[in-house]
Parts: C-alpha cells; structure tokens; sequence
C-alpha cells in the first residue's frame, strides 16, 4: 500500500477512509444560474469546473481565491488567476468566467463570489459549489450559513481516496487537511462562521485517532 509506504498505517488510512466519506456530499448537479470553484492548491477543481461548464449547468463562473500558506509557491499569481488559465485552456470562454481574487479563507470565498455575481446582475437561487472531494461538506455548511436564500448544490471530481492522493502524490498533507475541516465543521457554527453538522460517534472517533497519531498540522491553533 503506497501509504504504508508514506508512513501512514493501514489503521490510520482506514480512519481517513471514513473522514473522507463524511466530508464527500456529492449532490446530484443540476443547472444552476452560477458555478462558484472555491480556491485551492488543486487545479483538479478547475478542471472539475470546465467539465460541469461545457455539460451545460450554468452560464458563469466564479473562479475565487487568492493564496493560503499552502498554495502560494504552487499558484504565485493567486489560486482564482491560476483557475482562470486553465479552464480558459479547457475551452471556457472569457465571458463566461468572474474572477474573485482575494478571498483568503472559505467564507471570504462565498461573501466575496456573491458580490461578484450580484455586481454582474446575477441573483442566484441555487449555485453549483465546486470545490475539492473533502472539502464538500464545510462549503456546504458556509455558504447555507452565510447565504441563507441560496441552495448549494455540492460537487467535486468523482476520485475515491486512494486514486485522489494518488493524483496530488502525498497522502499525509490530504490527511491533515481532513483532519482540519472536521475541526472546522464542529467548531465554526458556535463563532457563527457555519451551519451546525451532525457528526457520526464513528467519524469523531476516527478524527480523535488521527490527531493522537499527528495528523495536526492544519488544526487551528489553541
């Protein structure tokens, strides 16, 4: 297994195999007036983007993001410049793409890709929220909290785990990753950045497990 290999015991990828599964919605698409692809250090949410364009299931799309801790050496442009390159190579017109380029955190990427798209005359009842596989449920649970009147609609490219840190090469930096947005899932809705979500006895217990293994680096910090 190329995780044991990388450190990780069949125990601990277990564990994240469960994480995973909770942050996945994987909501069925539908159309929708807006596409909104949440900035990160993976263009896979770009091309993920591009794909869903030329499907037909909206006419625009925001690109936002502008750079994290992570991301900055891979996109020093910005992550949302980056987005726009490569779905421009995927043949995504320029009319049909708004650039958001200085939202930092997840919040600032659905306040902030609002009013790029109320700017532009669009008042959307329901948005497609691309993001990465794992970060599905926390963009769900910001964007119901901060725009209350929108439906997101969820997606992501459709890798398992294995194949996903397989595609990015390290399995230990995804991990954390997961690790971090559960904490996020249940400690933002008490500082109001987030609707609650229930978290199973099991997910908690796997979560509990990877952080007494050290999978701490994206933790928030106290």
């Amino acid at each position: 297994m190329e995780a044991q290999a990388a450190g990780i015991t069949a125990a601990q990828w277990r564990d994240a195999q469960v994480i995973w599964d909770y942050h996945r919605l994987d909501h069925e698409p539908r159309p929708c007036p807006a596409g909104i692809a949440l900035g990160s250090s993976d263009l896979g949410v770009a091309t993920h983007a591009a794909r869903l364009y030329h499907q037909g299931l909206f006419p625009v799309l925001v690109l936002t993001g502008a750079n994290s801790p992570t991301t900055v050496a891979r996109f020093p442009r910005g992550e949302a410049t980056h987005y726009r390159e490569h779905v421009l190579g995927l043949g995504v017109p320029e009319q049909a793409i708004l650039i958001e380029p200085t939202a930092t955190n997840t919040g600032q990427n659905i306040g902030r890709s609002r009013a790029v798209l109320r700017d532009a005359g669009v008042q959307p009842d329901s948005v497609l929220l691309i993001s990465k596989p794992y970060m599905q449920r926390r963009a769900y649970a910001t964007c119901r909290k901060l725009w209350p009147d929108v439906t997101p609609i969820c997606t992501a490219e459709s890798a398992g785990l294995t194949d996903y840190v397989h595609r990015l090469g390290d399995a230990r930096p995804v991990i954390e990753h997961m690790v971090g947005d559960l904490q996020r899932i249940v400690a933002y809705p008490e500082q109001g950045f987030a609707i609650a979500q229930p978290v199973p006895a099991s997910v908690l217990a796997a979560y509990q497990r990877l952080i007494e293994a050290g999978f701490t680096r994206r933790l928030l910090p106290g």
